[in-house]
């Protein structure tokens, strides 16, 4: 049996955002869930920068552009979430890309604007 890479940190991050989803809902722009979910890292003692500059590359290259993911916890895990109807293929290949050029191994994208929290763990 694989073991999951950051299982326990992971299930941490969604257990943070299902209280937020938990407390407020569908419905609210994705700025509400960002500070909502900010708290709850807080009060859950979960280790994240918000919005930080993860440096990109190319071909090995280190760009100028820096890639700004939601959330980035633990030091090793990207966060995205969004407040979408549903989220699409253009939201997943979003985390994916930022984990690929950023060399990062795990991202999780979040929505919040579903009746039922919706979220999916990547590793690349």
């Amino acid at each position: 049996m694989v073991e999951l890479l950051y299982k326990e940190e992971v299930y941490k991050i969604v257990g943070a955002a299902m209280e937020v989803h938990r407390e407020l809902g569908p419905g609210f722009l994705e700025p509400v869930y960002q500070e909502a979910l900010a708290i709850e890292f807080e009060m859950q003692k979960i280790p994240f920068r918000e919005q930080p500059q993860i440096k990109l590359f190319y071909k090995d290259q280190q760009m100028e552009t820096y890639y700004k993911p939601d959330f980035f916890c633990y030091d090793k895990i990207i966060v995205e979430i969004k407040a979408l109807k549903k989220c699409t293929e253009i939201e997943e290949a979003q985390v994916l890309n930022a984990l690929k050029a950023s060399k990062q191994r795990v991202g999780v994208l979040i929505n919040l604007g579903e009746p039922s929290l919706f979220w999916k763990r990547y590793i690349f």
